[in-house]
């Protein structure tokens, strides 16, 4: 039923039950598991003028590999993993990804990184949910459920 499975990832630690939730869905399908990172743009223009542009661009693409590469040791073994990172706005790269991939599902977690910035612009995950023309399995990020959609 899957054969390609996208796994969107923020880097954060609470995104571990998330990527383990992927991995055992892509061993059951005997599904490839894209491990992705959008290096959010929006982020850039919030900086102080000080700040050098290419250091942080450089920082923050650090922090997609870090993220990618955890996702490819948890899976290490058990399916194969190809790593992207892009930058861009996570949700619509997130949807973009799914189709030129040719992703059969996304696996995301309902939240991550956020705060404010989740009040103010809303939350990805809803947005994918909203505009992916694939299913979309939600993952809560500090629970063990699933939703599909």
């Amino acid at each position: 039923m899957y054969d390609r499975i996208l796994l969107p990832t923020d880097g954060s630690t609470e995104m571990h039950g998330v990527i383990e939730h992927a991995v055992a869905l892509a061993e059951v399908h005997d599904a490839h598991l894209e491990a992705f990172y959008v290096v959010d743009t929006a982020t850039l223009s919030r900086l102080p003028m000080e700040a050098s542009f290419e250091t942080v661009e450089e920082l923050l693409d650090e922090e997609g590999e870090e993220a990618t590469g955890m996702i490819e040791s948890i899976a290490a073994d058990r399916v194969p993993v190809d790593r992207v990172v892009v930058d861009g706005s996570p949700a619509s790269e997130i949807v973009r990804e799914a189709s030129d991939s040719n992703c059969d599902v996304i696996v995301m977690g309902t939240h991550g990184r956020g705060g404010i910035d989740r009040l103010l612009l809303g939350s990805v995950a809803e947005r994918v949910v909203r505009t992916a023309t694939v299913p979309v399995l939600t993952v809560r990020v500090n629970g063990d459920t699933a939703m599909e959609t």
